[in-house]
């Protein structure tokens, strides 16, 4: 938080060892992911397609500008924590660094990067990360003139110009979506409010539904139980709940409605999961 930060979402996540499907959003900003610490096998695949990928390690990192949200999975080496940063790149940003270097932004579009490996980026992320764990408040000045190259870098040698682009699906920026689903998993067990999550991103129903199912890949009704489920898994490994206060936690005022969403999102009653038996829901992400 705080102005250092104005132009970019940053963000250190430690990963858990292992993770078998994980949804990464298409919010309307590039996203550069680099591996901070650690080692691990990752692999990726379109919503509808095949995985792929290879072994990543500290200073590999991934760069996307996609249209559309895409699943990712890994399982982590023993010996160090898994752990990443996730800078999303504001659009002022990036059409400042680009008009800097004679471009139009609009028609430029960052490569699809997978596992790479760069110095300069290393550098550059390097000094931003410790900006972000310094116990003192991020200077402002030292920050913006690190993006600033960081994002000049990419759109020299990693953006290619494209001669037209078709008209751009609405998505979420990231600071709406991070705000958006803080607020969901704030409010689980409250009624689903679709008023006020456009509120707060200061947008229309409409276009707030349209922009959050094109950088998720679900409406946000769909994605709100989504989160219910999966903090109804978390709840249910705590033995001494009983199932009726997991589901009233979850918003659920009758257990028997529980157990049926419960069941036709994991193929599992709540008392055969507590017992051991595999779920087969897509997790959710954190953003």
């Amino acid at each position: 938080m705080g102005d250092a930060w104005k132009d970019v979402e940053a963000q250190i996540f430690r990963r858990a060892q292992r993770e078998d499907e994980v949804l990464v959003p298409a919010v309307a900003e590039p996203l550069l992911v680099w591996v901070t610490s650690g080692e691990a096998t990752v692999e990726e695949r379109e919503l509808d397609g095949d995985w792929h990928g290879g072994v990543v390690k500290d200073g590999s990192f991934y760069l996307t500008q996609t249209d559309a949200p895409y699943l990712i999975r890994w399982q982590a080496a023993p010996e160090q924590p898994f752990e990443v940063m996730h800078l999303y790149l504001g659009q002022d940003l990036v059409t400042r660094a680009a008009l800097s270097l004679g471009l139009n932004s609009s028609r430029l579009r960052m490569h699809d990067v997978s596992g790479g490996q760069d110095v300069l980026i290393s550098g550059i992320l390097t000094g931003l990360v410790d900006e972000l764990r310094a116990s003192h408040e991020a200077s402002p000045m030292f920050v913006k003139g690190l993006i600033e190259s960081l994002t000049i870098h990419l759109l020299r040698d990693y953006a290619d110009v494209v001669s037209a682009i078709g008209r751009k699906p609405a998505q979420l920026p990231a600071w709406k979506l991070r705000k958006t689903l803080e607020h969901v998993d704030a409010h689980l067990a409250e009624p689903f409010d679709l008023d006020r999550l456009a509120d707060l991103c200061g947008m229309s129903r409409f276009h707030f539904s349209r922009a959050f199912h094109n950088t998720m890949g679900h409406s946000p009704s769909r994605w709100y139980i989504l989160r219910r489920v999966e903090r109804a898994k978390d709840m249910l490994r705590d033995v001494d709940k009983q199932i009726i206060e997991v589901a009233a936690g979850v918003g659920y005022d009758s257990p028997s409605h529980f157990a049926k969403v419960f069941k036709a999102e994991t193929g599992l009653s709540p008392k055969q999961y507590r017992g051991g038996g595999p779920a087969v829901l897509r997790k959710p992400p954190t953003a």
